[in-house]
């Protein structure tokens, strides 16, 4: 298994995990489900205690994914098969994305 940290403006909104049957599951922080302050992450994962399964990478992660050449690059450069889609999101999207979430790969 798999699991990663998602931070929502530096702050930790939930976690991110692939089995290692290869499923997703997404779960909120209790305490970030709690605050009325804090936003869902997206519009497609609203807030909620349980936990969202799916047998692919949600699509509000896929779409931070690089693609075409860019994807290429990356995944030569960092050794990283183009179809593990939770690694490369791990290694693309811990620092400089578009929007206000970040993912930080959590050590086991």
């Amino acid at each position: 298994m798999r699991t990663a940290k998602i931070l929502f403006r530096g702050e930790e909104a939930g976690a991110l995990s692939q089995d290692d049957d290869g499923e997703f599951e997404f779960h909120y922080n209790k305490a970030w489900v709690n605050d009325i302050k804090k936003p869902p992450i997206c519009l497609t994962l609203p807030k909620s205690l349980e936990a969202y399964h799916s047998k692919f990478l949600f699509p509000f992660f896929y779409n931070m994914l690089p693609e075409g050449t860019n994807r290429q690059v990356v995944c030569h450069l960092n050794r990283i098969d183009q179809g593990d889609y939770f690694g490369l999101l791990l290694n693309t999207s811990k620092y400089d994305t578009i929007g206000a979430v970040t993912v930080i790969k959590m050590e086991e």
